[in-house]
C-alpha cells in the first residue's frame, strides 16, 4: 500500500514512474475554459419536452459531454457524498487493507493509478471502486467506515440509477428508438468510485488521468470545486468547470457503438494541481459481461451501413484495457472500413 499517493506526505517532487514522456505531458500551458459545453436544464421537460430532446442529442453528437443540472437529486446527498468520498482516503490504513488490491479484475477494491503492475507510467490518483446495483445486494459487503458510507451511498446509487434511466430514455426518443431499449443488459452493472487527486508537485509531468474515452455505456461525474477535467474539442484541450451540484454526463464507447456513431464519445484526461485534493464521484453503466454488442438495426439502413463489428462486452473489456496500455484507439479494431 505504499503506492497509494493519499498516504505520502513527503512527496516534494514527482517520482520518476510518474513523470510522463515530453509529447504526453500536459505542460505549463494554460488550458481555455470551455465556454459553450451544452447545459442541459431537466426542467424544461415541463416546458418543451421536444427542445430538451433535441438539446441532448445534439450534445452528444457535438461534444459526448454535457453539464445536468435540475436533475432532482438533493444537493445535501450530494454534498454528504463527496464528503464521504473525501473522508474514504483519510482513513488509517488498517481500515484499508482489506480492500486494496492491484488487481483491475477485482470488484470492490481500493487501488493506485489505474492499471499499477502493467502500466509503463503512473497516473497521479487514488481510486476506490465497487458494484452498486442492486443495492441491497451490495451495500452489506461495503465498508461500514466511514460511518455515513452506506446510507449515503445507498441513497446516491439509487438516485444516479433513476437520473441514467431517464435520460437513456430521451435518447430513445431523440433517436427513435423504442422507450426502455438501453435497459435490462445494456445497463445491467453499475459501479461507483471515489477518486482522489493529491497535491501534485509538478503538475506540467504528470495526469491524473491520460487522453481516453470511456469503455462503458454512459458515466455520470459528481465533483467538488476543485476542477481537473478537460475535453478535446477540435484538437484543442478545454477545461470543464460545472456549476455546483452539476452532474457531468459522458457519452461512452458502447453507446457510440450501438447508434452507429450516431452519438459519440469525447476524448478526455485530467491534470493536477499543485495547492489542493481534487474529489470526484464517478458512477459507470455497464451492459452485462456477457451482453452482444452491435449497432441497433433501427439505426442500420442502406445510406447508413454499420460501422462496428458486432462483440460481447467481456472481449471488448479485454482488449479495451491492452489497446489503452499501448496508447491504441479503443475502437479501432472493432470497425468496418467500409
Amino acid at each position: 500500500m505504499e503506492m497509494l499517493l493519499s498516504y505520502r506526505s513527503d512527496l516534494k517532487y514527482v517520482p520518476e514512474s510518474y513523470i510522463l514522456p515530453p509529447e504526453s505531458r500536459p505542460g505549463n500551458d494554460e488550458v481555455p475554459l470551455c465556454e459553450t459545453v451544452p447545459v442541459i436544464d431537466l426542467k424544461q421537460l415541463g416546458h418543451d419536452p421536444a427542445k430538451l430532446v433535441q438539446q441532448i442529442i445534439e450534445a452528444c453528437q457535438e461534444f459526448g459531454f454535457f453539464l445536468l443540472i435540475n436533475h432532482g437529486v438533493p444537493e445535501q446527498l450530494l454534498d454528504n457524498v463527496l464528503e464521504v468520498a473525501k473522508e474514504s482516503f483519510e482513513l488509517p490504513l488498517n481500515d484499508i487493507a482489506s480492500i486494496y488490491s492491484e488487481d483491475p479484475n477485482t470488484n470492490g477494491r481500493f487501488y493506485p493509478s489505474v492499471d499499477y503492475n502493467r502500466e509503463a507510467t503512473h497516473y497521479w490518483r487514488d481510486s476506490v471502486s465497487r458494484p452498486c446495483h442492486p443495492v441491497e445486494e451490495h451495500l452489506q459487503s461495503c465498508p461500514e467506515k466511514p460511518v455515513q458510507y452506506r446510507e449515503v451511498i445507498g441513497n446516491y446509487s439509487v438516485e444516479v440509477k433513476r437520473v441514467v434511466l431517464y435520460l437513456l430514455d430521451l435518447i430513445c426518443e431523440g433517436l427513435g428508438l423504442e422507450a426502455g431499449f438501453f435497459g435490462d443488459e445494456l445497463s445491467k452493472r453499475h459501479f461507483m468510485a471515489f477518486n482522489h487527486y493529491p497535491p501534485c508537485p509538478d503538475p506540467s509531468l504528470t495526469l491524473g488521468l491520460p487522453k481516453h474515452c470511456d469503455c462503458n455505456l454512459l458515466t455520470i461525474l459528481l465533483q467538488g470545486q476543485v476542477h481537473g477535467l478537460q475535453i478535446l474539442k477540435d484538437e484543442q484541450w478545454l477545461a470543464i468547470e460545472p456549476p455546483p451540484h452539476a452532474l457531468v454526463v459522458n457519452i461512452s464507447h458502447i453507446l457510440q457503438v450501438i447508434t452507429n456513431g450516431k452519438l459519440s464519445s469525447a476524448d478526455h484526461r485530467v491534470v493536477t494541481n499543485k495547492m489542493a485534493s481534487r474529489f470526484t464521484v464517478t458512477c459507470s453503466i455497464h451492459p452485462s459481461l456477457q451482453c452482444h454488442i452491435e449497432p441497433s438495426k433501427m439505426l442500420v439502413k442502406d445510406c447508413s451501413p454499420p460501422l462496428y463489428k458486432a462483440f460481447i462486452y467481456k472481449d471488448f473489456l479485454g482488449t479495451y484495457m491492452a489497446d489503452g496500455l499501448q496508447g491504441k484507439p479503443a475502437l479501432e479494431r472493432y470497425k468496418l472500413h467500409l
